[in-house]
């Protein structure tokens, strides 16, 4: 082809908004099997799985990127925080058209947007506005609002409006992603996704493999109030609250909540909505979780394994805070679990949904 016509046509294209993103999006997909491939094998000079693993905290959860990191690795880290903040902005815009009360999986909007362009020149460059619309579908609905006409009566009209519903169906995001992007999304980008989305919100890469049955769904009573590890929590019961045996002394002492009998990396979840005011290692308890609900009502859930909240974040109930272990004074892997009136400890019991 006529050297001329190529200059031409490459500045016909760069000229014009919409053909720079699209030739943006290309770009990025064709170039994914080698940036991955580069991540790869920076990941293996740095520590293999447990860099990768820290990548993505650095990008989903901030922190000081470590001394002496490599130039390009910081670089990665810093724009995928920027593409992060583009994207909340673009998810807010999105749920500001919800109604329902629905809302974006912000994480797993993220976490498909991090496989396909984490190591990428330039993700913030992308166009994240077209990239979430690729999580819901756009409805027009009418409603009737009252407005005043000239002369300044109250009369009531019917409107055109938009609503954005959310897509449960992940594979029509991924068709929805390629249609945007002209590329071919592979199996191993949507299996790295997975891991990613897996790795945030429930701290293994696995999902829910090897939980114990009901511990994938909250389970929530009819006054709002939900176990901390599913259905069926009776049968896990290995300590009541109250006066007991000391496992390690053999003495006679108080117990401050109720042992439940699970297995580690069980996902524990909050009782109630509130505010997280303690997720640290304690020398008892060890790795603890404390979320204040307010009107003086507290939870505490103790010897886990991994903490998934910080101090000051707020949570729903139902929403995966810790996973479960045996730090601190355990004997075995359980779930601690306190509930606190005014700062008194009282009988988890009065408080837990009944199975049957």
């Amino acid at each position: 082809m006529n050297p001329a016509l190529l200059v031409k046509a490459a500045a016909s294209i760069l000229t014009n908004e919409k053909s720079r993103k699209a030739v943006g999006w290309v770009v990025a997909a064709v170039l994914s099997p080698i940036i991955l491939l580069l991540a790869f094998f920076c990941a293996a000079l740095s520590g293999g799985a447990e860099h990768n693993r820290t990548a993505v905290d650095l990008c989903f959860h901030g922190g000081a990127i470590p001394e002496g990191a490599p130039a390009e690795y910081r670089a990665y880290i810093e724009e995928m925080r920027d593409s992060f903040a583009l994207l909340d902005a673009a998810i807010q815009a999105v749920e500001g058209q919800m109604e329902e009360g629905d809302t974006l999986d912000d994480i797993r909007a993220k976490a498909v947007f991090y496989a396909l362009y984490f190591g990428a020149e330039t993700p913030s460059a992308q166009a994240h506005q077209e990239f979430v619309d690729c999580f819901v579908t756009y409805e027009e609905r009418t409603r009737t609002v009252t407005t005043v006409d000239e002369d300044g009566n109250e009369v009531e009209i019917e409107e055109t409006y938009t609503v954005a519903l959310p897509i449960s169906d992940l594979q029509q995001v991924w068709q929805n992603i390629q249609q945007l992007t002209g590329t071919e999304i592979t199996p191993e980008q949507q299996s790295n996704a997975d891991s990613v989305y897996n790795v945030v919100k429930y701290g293994v890469s696995t999902g829910t493999e090897g939980w114990i049955p009901g511990a994938d769904v909250p389970y929530i009573g009819a006054d709002g109030f939900c176990s901390p590890i599913g259905a069926g929590w009776e049968s896990r019961v290995t300590s009541e609250f109250g006066y007991r045996s000391d496992p390690f002394t053999g003495e006679t002492r108080g117990h401050t909540g109720m042992d439940l009998a699970v297995p580690t990396g069980t996902p524990v979840r909050a009782a109630l909505p509130g505010t997280v005011t303690a997720a640290q290692y304690h020398s008892s308890y060890g790795y603890y979780v404390m979320i204040d609900h307010g009107n003086g009502l507290s939870t505490l859930y103790a010897h886990n394994s991994q903490l998934l909240v910080r101090v000051g974040q707020t949570v729903e109930a139902g929403d995966i805070v810790s996973l479960s272990g045996s730090t601190g004074r355990s004997t075995g892997p359980h779930l601690h679990f306190e509930v606190r009136v005014n700062g008194q400890r009282t009988n988890p019991r009065y408080y837990l949904p009944a199975t049957n």
